[in-house]
């Protein structure tokens, strides 16, 4: 084998195992998507106040009841009717026929050759 070949080989599989290794890494979460960010006191006081909002609202909602429905109309109801009869009928039966040469069709002769 030539040099040339070895080493084409030999950067094959080094690229290969390199990339392998990242995606390994990657889905097992031991490298994080995102770098870490550090959160300033002003930040986190921010999301404070919004949460504070949000669970305001949510407790506003959760006091107000929702406004009644509308009556429905009065309708005539109809007499209760008699409870539906159930027939069953079957289906015809399949009938399957399948022909086969029994040799008693009297069609004898014409299997046999003619001696005329």
């Amino acid at each position: 084998m030539k040099k040339i070949h070895a080493l084409a080989i030999a950067l094959i599989l080094a690229v290969s195992a390199g990339l392998g290794l990242a995606a390994a890494t990657k889905t097992a979460g031991l490298r994080s998507a995102t770098p870490t960010t550090v959160t300033t006191k002003a930040a986190i006081a921010a999301r404070s106040r919004k949460l504070d909002h949000v669970e305001a609202a949510l407790r506003r909602a959760l006091r107000d009841k929702p406004p009644a429905l509308p009556a429905l109309p009065a309708t005539r109801r109809p007499a209760a009717a008699p409870p539906q009869r159930v027939v069953y009928r079957r289906p015809a039966p399949i009938v399957v026929i399948k022909h086969t040469h029994h040799g008693d069709d009297g069609s004898e002769h014409e299997s046999e050759g003619h001696d005329d």
